[in-house]
């Protein structure tokens, strides 16, 4: 048996798989058990071939009810000091992501002003 075959690999299928299955839990978001099997399957083939989601596959459900997320019915996304935080309305899982880019919280409210004050006087 040969440790190396030309061609398409196997991770390289398992991402297409992956892809696919993600792509079909969006087309049946309104059904959620549906969209939770093909999310459920997606996770299987990604651990089983340690095959990493891309960031905007991770961020499209729930890690842990496997719940496919649509902004409004299953998710509230919030944006507080910086941070987007998506919050699973299935189970009640709370993820936190960063802001992108370089943003200031420093805006027209007292409060931050007040904090961006303490801030630079410690610097």
């Amino acid at each position: 048996m040969a440790k190396y075959e030309k061609g398409v690999s196997v991770k390289e299928i398992a991402r297409e798989r992956i892809v696919i299955l993600l792509r079909a839990a969006k087309e049946n978001r309104a059904s959620p058990e549906v969209s939770a099997r093909y999310v459920s399957l997606a996770r299987a083939v990604s651990m089983k071939q340690r095959v990493r989601f891309t960031k905007e596959q991770r961020r499209s459900f729930c890690r842990r009810c496997g719940a496919y997320f649509v902004p409004g019915e299953n998710l509230s996304v919030r944006v507080f000091r910086g941070r987007v935080i998506y919050t699973c309305k299935s189970c009640g899982a709370v993820y936190r992501f960063p802001l992108s880019g370089k943003q200031t919280p420093c805006d027209d409210s007292e409060d931050m002003k007040y904090e961006c004050e303490k801030r630079r006087v410690k610097l």
